[in-house]
């Protein structure tokens, strides 16, 4: 069985990137939905079903353990997939989510207040709030969303990517910790690290690989289950010249093909 990551466009090729080079040697299959992006303008019910096609998708390519690299789709979908789906589709299959281990990253330097930065959906639906109260209830939370974010990286435009973060980070200047609650973001984590010098920048790139190893290390049961021939796929739901320039200034050399 193999690793697969899900994402709602090509902004978690970065997170799957960080995934190879922590655990090389282990197989991975990556689907990002571009034909819907972006999911932060989108319904619920839209987002569960993409999430959910995505889920089948994955498990169809010989998936056992498949990460939503998707904040908004797992603030959206998460539980109920893990809960009500997945038991009755694919009750051998672990499907994870990035909020909890982002958050718990956040907390480790002992913050007092917590800057969260996502899409409109994700901050919408509170659930970095929710779970950052559940590991420190006196903690303080200011959460803004950035719709413009995910469009200006997705059409290759990262001068005004830049610039926006630049906006959006005279906003946090009063936080401890920020996350960076897209998968989109850590494109962006230098330009908020050189605005924000004295706040600690949670960028999930740098955390879910070590992540991901520690959580099979305690799950030896999956971990025995995963092929290891060092083999990784990329895919998309669409695919065309101009996402061909997004996927090589992301991750340059990576093959990636369009599901038909």
């Amino acid at each position: 069985m193999k690793i697969g990551v899900f994402d709602s466009g090509l902004g978690g090729l970065v997170v799957t990137k960080a995934f190879i080079e922590a655990l090389p040697e282990y197989d991975y299959v990556y689907y990002g939905d571009t034909e819907h992006l972006p999911y932060g303008e989108k319904s619920s019910a839209q987002i569960m079903q993409y999430t959910i096609n995505a889920i089948k998708y994955l498990i169809s390519q010989k998936c056992g353990l498949i990460i939503i690299a998707c904040n908004t789709a797992t603030a959206i979908s998460l539980r109920f997939i893990q809960q009500h789906f997945i038991p009755h589709y694919a009750p051998d299959i672990k499907v994870l989510g990035v909020v909890i281990p982002t958050v718990e990253e956040a907390l480790l330097s002992n913050a007092s207040k917590v800057g969260v930065i996502a899409t409109q959906v994700t901050v919408n639906s509170h659930i970095y709030q929710q779970e950052l109260v559940k590991l420190n209830p006196r903690l303080s939370i200011k959460e803004i969303a950035a719709p413009e974010l995910v469009p200006a990286i997705e059409n290759n435009d990262f001068k005004l990517a830049q610039n926006l973060s630049v906006q959006y980070a005279s906003k946090f200047q009063d936080v401890d910790s920020l996350i960076l609650g897209c998968t989109h973001y850590p494109l962006l984590k230098e330009c908020f690290r050189q605005a924000l010098p004295k706040v600690n920048i949670i960028s999930q790139d740098e955390l879910m690989g070590k992540k991901l190893a520690d959580y099979l290390k305690k799950h030896i049961e999956i971990d025995i289950c995963l092929s290891r021939n060092q083999e990784s796929l990329f895919f998309v739901s669409n695919w065309n010249e101009h996402y061909q320039k997004v996927a090589a200034t992301l991750v340059p050399g990576i093959p990636v093909q369009e599901v038909r």
